[in-house]
């Protein structure tokens, strides 16, 4: 799968800049870059490790067009463990283009999306986990975001499931050398204890799944639907949230008509919030349409923010929006308009809910908050609401812990999935060879995580993703 070619593209992204890099990788990687970078009247020397001052001559007509910084990364000493040449010239596009153009001209190929990592990985310098961590920190949007990309870019993830495979490596070696060896005395395991071993590595990948809850958070951002009856301040909220005016404000209610959405952060955590139409019995066709996109919105989010108007009583709509907004997930309430004469307190908020919930089990625990978006009081503290209510701050804290990537939860699960089926077999005590193939298995498919089974097909799908020059 390693290709012998001499791959180069543009590292920088498009349009004008200070720099532009072209990057080139492979064995005639130091060969094409000395056929069109001079010093001077000298031929161009490159030294591994180091940067050099030169000249870019145009091929086809022997003039001089832009200065370049040119820095060699010899072979098992680059991000891709091949000859690496970069050529950083100024950011003019058609300087970037022709600097590029003239390299495939003297023979490299142009390099498909993710195919300088996808060689730093089929050459044994990063795993796959890492290769995708790369993507991740390229495409984070958000300080944390990154930070968790770089852990996991210095190996995390593999290290984190390393223990798993080792306990499912010694169970399988005690179960061959029993069988293989049972002639000379080599005691088999016993059916209780190999089913202990099968539980203690169940309970211990279905730890590292669960954990993808937070970790998907982390990973995709946290959607949020803020709903309420017309006129309470929804969309004053919505905009002091975000620190701008997303949305139309007025007196009248009704308002908003239809989703507003935009994205914001907190704590490094990428928020998306959604702000809605008001809910309540419509008047008109528009109206109706609107509140049930507000419904499909609520349903949709990770977490709800129900706005209530803390200067008027509670009324039967507000008991109505709890009976939607109760079967539909995780939720948190903002008491509005605090700067006006507080006319219920918190507990009538929990009488409400309590006696419009949708069932016992809608009735879980939920933060209110008194905030006045109109003066910007409470905000940080519902900020903070929020997050501690999506992704709890303890488990923030060891975010690099968890599974924030779908392929990898889906084979931990493809992992249990084996182990679950060696464990009724060891309790039916079908012989010991049936129980290896199910515990290979199990392992084939934590190996998957890090590439070391990885197929063709899987490999051009993860990679493919990647931008081109990276």
């Amino acid at each position: 799968m390693i290709s012998e070619d001499t791959i180069a593209a543009i590292s920088t992204p498009p349009g004008r800049g200070g720099i532009g890099i072209v990057r080139l990788s492979g064995e005639r990687a130091v060969e094409i870059a000395r056929g069109l970078i001079h010093s001077g009247d000298h031929p161009l020397k490159l030294e591994p490790q180091r940067a050099v001052l030169a000249e870019f001559i145009d091929p086809d007509k022997g003039v001089v067009l832009d200065q370049v910084v040119c820095t060699y990364f010899r072979k098992h000493h680059s991000y891709t463990a091949e000859d690496v040449v970069e050529l950083a010239c100024h950011g003019s596009p058609v300087v970037v283009a022709r600097l590029l153009e003239c390299c495939l001209g003297k023979g490299a190929r142009a390099a498909e999306p993710g195919e300088f990592t996808m060689r730093a990985f089929l050459n044994g310098r990063i795993d796959l986990t890492q290769a995708e961590a790369v993507r991740d920190l390229i495409e984070s949007r958000t300080l944390f975001q990154a930070r968790v990309a770089a852990q996991q870019m210095e190996g995390s993830v593999a290290l984190r499931i390393q223990p798993y495979k080792q306990k499912l490596v010694d169970l399988i070696a005690l179960l061959e050398a029993g069988i293989d060896f049972a002639e000379d005395d080599v005691s088999v395991l016993g059916w209780e204890e190999i089913g202990n071993h099968i539980d203690a590595s169940v309970k211990d990948l279905e730890g590292l799944c669960e954990g993808f809850t937070v970790g998907r958070l982390i990973h995709e951002g946290l959607s949020l639907a803020i709903v309420g009856r017309p006129n309470v301040g929804k969309s004053s909220l919505f905009n002091r949230l975000l620190n701008q005016d997303r949305a139309i404000v007025t007196a009248s209610p009704g308002t908003t008509r239809d989703l507003v959405a935009e994205s914001a952060e907190i704590e490094g955590v990428p928020l998306r919030f959604v702000d809605t139409a008001g809910i309540r019995t419509a008047r008109e066709e528009v109206e109706s349409i609107g509140v049930q996109k507000s419904l499909g919105a609520i349903a949709d989010s990770d977490l709800t923010l129900v706005v209530l108007d803390g200067s008027e009583a509670l009324t039967s709509e507000d008991g109505e929006l709890f009976q939607k907004v109760a079967p539909l997930g995780r939720m948190l309430v903002a008491v509005n308009k605090a700067d006006l004469p507080e006319k219920f307190g918190e507990s009538e908020v929990r009488e409400l809910w309590s006696a419009n919930g949708a069932g016992p089990e809608s009735r879980k625990a939920f933060s209110v908050v008194r905030t006045s978006a109109l003066k910007g009081r409470g905000i940080e503290d519902l900020k903070k609401q929020i997050l501690s209510t999506a992704v709890p701050l303890l488990e923030l804290e060891g975010a690099d812990q968890f599974i924030t990537n779908l392929r990898h939860q889906q084979l931990i699960r493809d992992s249990l999935d084996a182990l679950r089926k060696a464990r009724a077999a060891a309790g039916r005590k079908i012989p010991h060879e049936m129980v290896l193939i199910d515990l290979y298995n199990a392992l084939h498919a934590l190996d998957g995580i890090t590439g070391q089974t990885a197929t063709e097909d899987i490999l051009g799908l993860i990679f493919g993703r990647f931008c081109i020059g990276k």
